[in-house]
């Protein structure tokens, strides 16, 4: 029998995020839910041959003593954000994925990071080691369960901040560096990388972690003949500023500040109480105003953990500008919305579109998902419906293929 399936392998599998996917995944294959969320389920992609939900299977690797059913039961019983009899109704298929869950690596994941894995999870591996094991475990995924396509997600939690520009630019340059640890800047976001593209799979950047955005790991995509996207998943504050601010551009209205404030109380949250990780994610939050304005307002975000909120995040933001006659007005605006539930439907979109993009040929960057990341990779427009465009421009051509 021919491989058949399509395989999502989840890094960081034993997480919010995570949790919620592959009990959405579940769900919808078992039709206990709609598809409320999920992008590829609106009109203007019902023509397109996307995969079916049935299609699927998953697993992942994971560095916590945590299982994907406890996960989802944890975000039922503290954060009230999942109905707990859809855990029952799913209880068999997210035990059997919890089964298929792989110990992941340290190699580079930093401090905050590393404190949160369990006894067992291999240490002082070198970065060759560790793509080495991660490539097997892929590889296996794949033979044992007859995937045809298999993508790789990261939903893992945010690691330290590594510049771009130290990595050589050239994948011949970036390879031997993975024999002299001391020497390698990669941290596990861009070995989960790697791995993915050395044994044939897509792999998608949902975090502001490196991954895979040097060019020496485009450059091995492309040579693979494979694809990629990141980075950092657009979910809550973020999106609506990629919907606000163009607003005030287009109505010439002054920006003169824009304040966000985040609070929220989740694993996310505990890594990012290290600020070196924090600095990760808010880089990635304040970058794309001036892209949009034009110009760059005094601005401030900030990210801070509260634990009675767990998985619900409550971002504020401030927008005072000036209007007519120099005038000064206020916008502002409050965002509730459980963290995991608006970032999983976002995923599982990412896999199916990802998953046509491989049958239709497509390697390298996939700039058509612009409009899922706050930072995408190859694009420069930071307008969400601008970005939404390109989305709907990409599934036209699918659909006259």
């Amino acid at each position: 029998m021919g491989a058949s399936r399509i395989g999502v392998w989840l890094i960081g599998a034993g997480g919010g995020v995570a949790a919620t996917t592959l009990l959405g995944l579940t769900a919808l294959q078992k039709g206990l839910t709609a598809p409320t969320g999920l992008v590829t389920a609106l009109p203007e992609f019902a023509a397109l041959p996307l995969a079916d939900w049935g299609d699927f299977v998953a697993a992942g690797h994971e560095i916590r003593d945590v299982s994907v059913l406890q996960a989802a039961e944890c975000l039922a019983a503290q954060s009230h954000a999942l109905n707990p009899a859809l855990i029952a109704a799913c209880r068999p298929e997210l035990e059997a994925i919890g089964g298929r869950v792989r110990p992941g690596t340290l190699v580079g994941v930093g401090d905050a990071i590393e404190a949160l894995a369990a006894p067992g999870i291999p240490r002082g591996e070198s970065p060759r080691q560790a793509l080495d094991r991660i490539a097997e475990d892929l590889r296996a995924f794949v033979r044992e369960n007859q995937v045809a396509h298999l993508v790789v997600v990261n939903v893992a939690s945010t690691e330290p901040p590594i510049d771009a520009a130290l990595v050589p630019p050239r994948w011949c340059d970036v390879e031997p560096l993975l024999d002299r640890p001391d020497d390698c800047p990669l941290p596990a976001s861009s070995l989960y990388a790697i791995a993915a593209f050395e044994v044939g799979a897509s792999y998608i950047n949902f975090t502001p972690s490196l991954g895979a955005a040097p060019a020496a790991l485009d450059e091995l995509a492309r040579l693979r003949g494979v694809r990629h996207m990141g980075c950092d998943g657009k979910t809550g504050e973020t999106l609506l500023k990629s919907v606000l601010a163009p607003m005030f551009r287009q109505r010439n209205l002054q920006v003169m500040s824009w304040v966000g404030h985040n609070i929220f109380g989740n694993m996310d949250s505990r890594v990012l109480s290290d600020p070196r990780n924090k600095q990760s994610k808010l880089s990635s939050k304040m970058r794309l105003l001036e892209e949009i304005l034009g110009y760059q307002p005094q601005a401030l975000v900030s990210i801070e953990r509260i634990d009675s909120l767990g998985d619900w995040k409550t971002a504020w933001d401030h927008i005072h500008f000036a209007g007519f006659l120099n005038t000064p007005m206020v916008l502002q605006c409050i965002w509730q919305g459980c963290d995991s539930l608006l970032a999983a439907p976002l995923v599982l979109d990412l896999i199916r579109l990802t998953d046509l993009a491989a049958r239709r040929g497509e390697t390298g960057t996939l700039t058509f998902l612009a409009s899922f990341f706050k930072s995408p990779y190859g694009v420069t427009e930071h307008r969400f419906d601008r970005q939404y465009q390109m989305l709907e421009a990409w599934a036209a051509k699918q659909r006259d293929c």
